[in-house]
């Protein structure tokens, strides 16, 4: 099964706000980055 750009993008993004509403400060930081990460493969997929 081949995930696309844009699936990853989604999957990623929904990760960073699972990590998101979990809260400690390096979750913050990785929940931002999977959050713009996704973002960009999302933008990319479409």
């Amino acid at each position: 099964m081949e995930v696309s750009g844009l699936m990853m993008g989604v999957i990623t993004v929904a990760f960073g706000v699972i990590i998101m509403v979990f809260p400690k400060i390096i979750n913050y930081l990785i929940g931002i980055y999977l959050i713009i990460v996704g973002a960009i493969a999302i933008l990319q997929g479409l």
